[in-house]
């Protein structure tokens, strides 16, 4: 996989170990992209929520349902960002790649939400 050494002295961590092929950098930023398109997504329907949709709930409720989709699309996004390194980190040092609970989290905060919004539709 690797095909060759990166500039040494750099101090960069995306400088250091070995390049790896290029297919497997740029799977990994398609991952990347993939999250932040979905966290854009929640950022989006937080928005949608607060602007368009006042006949959901009381003002509360769709509030908090804006924060909620508003704080899990920020996370998200940062995790993102933290899990796209940590995976190219080990591409580079030949290492095991990193597990991550993004996935069974943004899973557990969408389906609240989605348990939320019915809740406030049917009542």
């Amino acid at each position: 996989m690797p095909v060759g050494p990166a500039p040494r002295d750099s101090g960069k961590w995306w400088q250091t170990g070995r390049r790896p092929d290029y297919r497997f950098s740029l799977a990994n930023e398609r991952t990347f992209l993939a999250w932040i398109r979905t966290a854009i997504a929640l950022i989006a329907g937080a928005v949608g929520i607060e602007q368009f949709a006042s006949r959901l709930g009381t003002p509360a409720i769709r509030t908090g349902l804006a924060l909620a989709l508003l704080a899990a699309g920020g996370l998200l996004a940062a995790t993102a960002y933290r899990r796209w390194a940590a995976v190219e980190s080990a591409m580079r040092h030949d290492a095991e790649l990193p597990g991550s609970s993004l996935m069974p989290a943004l899973a557990v905060v969408i389906a609240v939400l989605a348990i939320v919004l019915v809740a406030v539709l049917v009542g």
